[in-house]
């Protein structure tokens, strides 16, 4: 196997799009000459021309080194013809997205290149087993999935194919990191780790959305504030574009053999169909006019009247947190056993709907209204209602007293969400299904744990990675939720990963590997 550290390695490149010429500015960035081909006439030297152009701007704004950049440039070389890339160490494959056309690529190479030359693919949806078994020696091919634009996505996926020599992931792992990226290793599986992992984030929050809990832009609100993310899912969606987004989602779930936890939503379907595709059409959940999203107010948020608040919390220190928002407020605080006539009945369950809570406490369900103690920002402590505070009502709460839960929750200004009852409120059930998954892709020994979650965080822009997020929040916790979901609902999509329920009972960090 080449050495990646080698002062002469040689790296080809084919297929110089976006993708094609991200990999080559980082490789010559590192020291590792790079010959560029392509099919189309005169695209590699296009490519050459684009990364040449890249250097200058950064020396220009001293972001490089001026002889570090002539250096860089120097080292580019677009060839002709695939017998050029006779030569290299290792050949990546970033060609257009179809099975047929890469394997065709790899039995082309194959005779052309070197019998310790890597063939690599970059491809973020296909099996490297399936490409590989095309070729006479599989086991030098294996995937090195990088994610665009490449030189700001420090991450990227090695795939070891069923065929793969593990020696062709150790080699492809050292390269990523003389490139400067951090590898992340998987088996080869549908998404690999990133495109798996994500799977939680969009399709709870559709399942939110038609389930009629909040609308669209409500769960954006509370998932960006109250969760920690930098965009909301109906954002996200609009951004990669359903006709990206949807076909990605069924593919995952059949290639897992609907695997419920994957499960699409009906409602992208119906929007593909009539065209809302997001923001490259102008339209998709939201509007856009000149590329921009048009934002949609919040609600206002209604107006009620002062009374005593009685308070009841899943969680120890909850009850604490409740009384510090009434007493904050100025307001009184009901100190019965059980709720007096009148009072406001705040609670806050962990994972429950606001019904349930309601009954098992034998409060009147017209006087309640739960609030979310478990969502909260990075920012501050792992559980706080700092950035959004978000109420979730029973369908017997009557319109006063919810009216007075929301002007308690806003008294200190924070913004308030209210959303339709619903177990594990918004953030609660998107959070536990997303470490969920990460818990089962580590139960499957796809990835290592920490790999898991350092792919995740980099690949998603997720504020922690998921295994760690869950750390924080609490397995136990998350154990409660996803079986409280699975209590209310009998979908299985919330069935709790082993990972995650042993961990949760034994005490163990979600990264603690098998002992």
């Amino acid at each position: 196997m080449p050495d990646a550290n080698r002062s002469d390695l040689v790296l080809g490149i084919v297929g110089t799009g976006t993708m094609g010429r991200g990999i080559a500015q980082i490789a010559v960035a590192a020291g590792i000459g790079v010959l560029l081909l392509d099919a189309r006439p005169g695209a590699a030297e296009d490519a050459r021309a684009g990364i040449a152009a890249t250097f200058d701007m950064l020396a220009g704004k001293d972001r490089m080194e001026r002889g570090a950049a002539e250096a860089a440039k120097a080292r580019l070389r677009p060839v002709d013809g695939e017998a050029a890339l006779a030569g290299c160490h290792v050949v990546v494959e970033a060609i257009v997205e179809d099975l047929e056309a890469k394997r065709a690529l790899f039995a082309r190479l194959e005779p052309i290149v070197g019998e310790d030359c890597l063939l690599a693919t970059n491809t973020s949806s296909l099996s490297v087993t399936a490409i590989a078994s095309g070729c006479a020696r599989p086991g030098r091919v294996g995937g090195f999935h990088f994610f665009n634009p490449v030189p700001l996505m420090k991450v990227v996926e090695v795939i070891d194919g069923v065929l793969t020599d593990p020696r062709t992931g150790d080699a492809l792992t050292g390269l990523a990191r003389r490139m400067g990226h951090r590898p992340v290793r998987a088996a080869d599986t549908p998404g690999f780790i990133v495109n798996h992992a994500g799977r939680g984030f969009g399709t709870e929050a559709l399942r939110i959305l038609q389930d009629g809990i909040a609308s669209f832009d409500e769960i954006d609100r509370i998932l960006r504030d109250a969760a920690g993310f930098r965009m909301g899912p109906f954002e996200l969606l609009d951004l990669t574009g359903l006709d990206v987004s949807h076909p990605v989602m069924e593919s995952v779930y059949g290639q897992f053999y609907h695997e419920p936890r994957f499960r699409p939503s009906h409602v992208l379907r119906q929007r593909l169909t009539a065209g809302l595709l997001g923001r490259k059409a102008g339209r998709g959940f939201y509007a856009y006019e000149g590329g921009r999203q048009v934002p949609l107010p919040a609600p206002a948020l209604p107006q009620g009247e002062r009374r005593p608040v009685w308070i009841a919390a899943d969680e120890p220190g909850w009850r604490d947190d409740l009384a510090g928002i009434v007493d904050g407020a100025g307001w009184q605080l009901d100190p019965g056993e059980v709720p007096a006539a009148g009072s406001l009945c705040l609670v806050a369950p962990l994972g429950r709907d606001a019904t349930t809570t309601a009954l098992a406490l034998g409060a009147d369900p017209a006087r309640t209204v739960a609030i979310d103690l478990l969502s909260g920002t990075l920012s501050g402590p792992p559980f706080g209602t700092s950035a959004r505070r978000v109420l979730m009502t029973t369908p017997a709460t009557a319109a006063a007293f919810r009216d007075t839960a929301a002007t308690l929750a806003a008294a200190d200004g924070t913004p308030v969400s209210l959303i339709h009852d619903s177990p594990g409120f918004v953030a609660q059930r998107t959070l536990a299904t997303i470490v969920n998954i990460a818990c089962e892709i580590a139960q499957q020994r796809i990835a290592s744990p920490e790999d898991v979650d350092d792919a995740v965080r980099l690949g998603l822009g997720y504020p922690l990675g998921p295994l760690a997020w869950g750390d924080a929040i609490g397995p136990h916790r998350l154990l409660r939720v996803l079986g409280a979901l699975l209590d209310a609902t009998g979908d299985p999509r919330y069935r709790p990963s082993l990972w995650l329920s042993r961990r949760a009972r034994l005490g163990l960090s979600l990264l603690s590997p098998e002992g």
